[in-house]
């Protein structure tokens, strides 16, 4: 049995956390692969690696004096280096970097040296062997990746070494120039690796107790979810939930491999198990998740039923000025099509005008709208949850402005004004989740 384990910024912050990664590590001999993010912030008045990386490069794109990031950058892998007497000289690596900078320099290739260089550290101080990633992730030139390459790269390199430290964060062109993934692309690192290797888990180690039930920052002390369905993350990640990055599920996913999201500084917490099945029905709803800034365009016709192709009508329009759609609660004669406030910031008013004159309808905006998902695999077998939903908003006086729920039944959508998001998740958190 083999296990992945990809570790964040906040686990390599310094060398205290590099002590908690090397424990972790050293406690599981199934855990062979590691997969590392850059040196992320020490405390909140910090700065994480990854932006003195992209800071540096604007300021030698623009000749803007870089000496002072430079020397955060150095004094930062040096001072872990020392601090844990690590035997790899980090100041030969640094200093041919540092010959490297000018104007020209690839931002891709200089920024992936943060996660590089944090590799070199972590592979000599757990005696594992560093594998470059641009050995490993090849990309083709229209930036989709070479699965079968990949795999065979990764299966390779596994078979020679047995225990190996693989930077995050970015693969390489067949020409060997870099490509740095999208941010947070760590996660998709470990997530494309535990594919190719077909593990029994994929664990991701971050600096919070694994997922959880709602927004910590209007929910005091949400409870940690213990397990979650592929389904239900992505629910949850779409309506708002930082989680995971999007495209860390889909590798694993398709082999059925477990994520397991757990706590450096808390390795004993179970974390949050990601699956594809979950059999724990302790829980009816798994999650709160929303955000803000929706509007609504109010479309109504007197016998708006009865006209073949309405609808479709409308939705092109949409499709024209390129705005995806949330949701379209109907009536009989009239529907709403919700979309995100920011996709419509330059056309609102086109859209409208458009849409008034092809359809011959009355179109009204409601701005100022936010959308709360209540999302649980075993809501599906419990009924009165929608009257659960509508009694406790109804005594917080909040109206409902919207509810939608899939046809699966794992998530319900209900819409409510904007000055009443916070209110409305802290009450239905008290009466379906907590």
């Amino acid at each position: 049995m083999l296990v992945v384990t990809k570790f964040g910024g906040s686990s390599l912050s310094c060398a205290t956390q590099f002590e908690k990664v090397k424990n972790i590590v050293t406690s599981d001999p199934k855990r062979k692969i590691v997969v590392v993010s850059a040196l992320g912030k020490r405390d909140s008045s910090d700065t994480k690696i990854t932006d003195l990386l992209y800071i540096l490069h604007a300021h030698l794109k623009y000749s803007v004096p870089y000496e002072d990031i430079w020397n955060m950058l150095y004094t930062r892998f040096v001072g872990v280096q020392k601090d844990l007497g690590i035997n790899y000289d980090i100041t030969k690596d640094l200093d041919a970097l540092y010959k490297e900078l000018n104007k020209n320099i690839s931002q891709d290739y200089l920024v992936s040296r943060g996660e590089y260089l944090t590799a070199k550290l972590m592979s000599s101080y757990l005696g594992y062997t560093f594998v470059d990633a641009k050995d490993l992730l090849v990309f083709n030139y229209d930036a989709k990746m070479d699965e079968g390459t990949t795999e065979k790269n990764v299966k390779n390199a596994f078979a020679k070494y047995g225990t190996i430290v693989v930077p995050g964060f970015y693969g390489a062109f067949p020409n060997g120039s870099i490509k740095l993934l999208s941010r947070g692309g760590s996660d998709v690192t470990g997530s494309i690796l535990s594919k190719c290797l077909n593990v029994s888990l994929y664990e991701n180690w971050t600096d919070v107790s694994g997922i959880l039930a709602a927004d910590p920052r209007i929910i005091d002390k949400p409870r940690a979810i213990k397990e979650i369905t592929y389904a239900e993350l992505r629910e949850l990640s779409y309506m708002g939930a930082s989680v995971l990055h999007e495209e860390t599920v889909f590798p694993v996913q398709q082999l059925n491999i477990p994520i397991n999201l757990k706590n450096t500084n808390e390795p004993s917490h179970p974390g949050t198990l990601i699956k594809n099945v979950c059999t724990d029905e302790s829980n009816i709803v798994t999650g709160l998740a929303g955000k803000k800034d929706f509007l609504s365009f109010n479309i109504s016709k007197d016998h708006m039923s009865n006209e073949i192709g309405f609808l479709r009508r409308a939705l092109s329009i949409f499709e024209k000025y390129n705005v995806s759609i949330e949701h379209i609660p109907s009536g009989i004669d009239s529907f709403s099509v919700v979309v995100a406030g920011s996709s419509v910031e330059k056309c609102q008013y086109e859209l409208v005008t458009e849409l008034r004159k092809e359809l011959e309808a009355n179109v009204t905006v409601e701005k100022d709208i936010a959308l709360v998902a209540v999302v649980g695999r075993n809501m599906a077998k419990r009924s009165g949850i929608c009257g659960t939903i509508f009694q406790t908003l109804g005594q917080e006086k909040i109206n409902v402005k919207l509810l939608a729920q899939g046809p699966e039944e794992l998530n319900i959508i209900i819409g409510v004004a904007s000055k009443d998001y916070e209110t409305t998740l802290k009450a239905l958190y008290q009466n379906l989740v907590a």
